[in-house]
This record gives structure tokens, sequence and C-alpha cells, in this order.
């Protein structure tokens, strides 16, 4: 049985437009890529099937202005995002999310980042794990 909270919660700011979906498709594939359902609309705690039927008009899930973009009436909308769902997801795209995930960083392009980090006066840019390797004295 899937647990809700079976680890310690991990967020990532993301960057509106592609990332945003991006991350909603790997969000919404997750049950499938874990073998738990073959197809994703057969997990019953995910908001895939809420948007791909006649009830993605409800109030009980947001209408994200990136999911709204899609078309300009709910049927365009449903048919769009189930094709975005299924087509394959590269897995740069994959690697990029459970990265920005595992480390807290930014889920998005370069210039995103940028902007970010002269927001912030901060450097936020992904980073490889631990200190620099020690340089040899020769």
């Amino acid at each position: 049985e899937p647990v809700l909270w079976e680890s310690r919660y991990k967020s990532s700011v993301v960057e509106s437009d592609a990332y945003l979906l991006a991350c909603c498709r790997y969000i919404e594939l997750n049950p499938v890529r874990a073998r738990i359902v073959a197809e994703a609309g057969d997990y019953p705690w995910s908001s895939y099937r809420m948007r791909v039927t006649d009830q993605a008009d409800s109030d009980w899930l947001d209408m994200d202005p990136c999911f709204v973009a899609l078309g300009d009436t709910p049927e365009k909308r449903r048919i769009r995002y189930t094709e975005f769902i299924r087509q394959a997801v590269p897995s740069s795209e994959i690697d990029l999310i459970r990265a920005a995930l595992q480390r807290g960083q930014l889920t998005g392009s370069a210039r995103f980042v940028d902007e970010i980090e002269r927001i912030q006066g901060l450097r936020v840019e992904l980073r490889g794990q631990g200190r620099p390797k020690r340089q040899s004295r020769k």
C-alpha cells in the first residue's frame, strides 16, 4: 500500500511554463515508473484523472496558468495534457528534476537560475556534492 509521506519532504522552486508542466509529468508518471500501475490514470491518488476527464473544471483541482495555456477550451486542454504525458520523457528531464529535488535546488533554465541569483544576491546554481578535491602538492 503506497504511503503519502514515507520519507523526508523535498521541494524545489520551479520555473513556470515548460518546467512546471515537466514537473507535473514527472509526478503523474512516478507511479508508472515505480510499477505500481500500468497507466498514470490508474493511480487513485493522482490528479491526472481529474485533469483529463470532464471533472477538470471542478473546484477540487487548481487550474494553474501553464495547464490553462494548453488550450482555450477544457476539451483542448485535456487532449493536449494527455498527449504531453504520453510523450517519451527525456532522461535528462528526469535527472534534472530528481537532482533539483534531492538538493533543494531550482528547477528551470540557466536564465531562470541567473535571475534568482541576481534577486537573492546568492549563488544558487546546482553544484556537485561535497567540498572540492584537495590539490596534490608536487
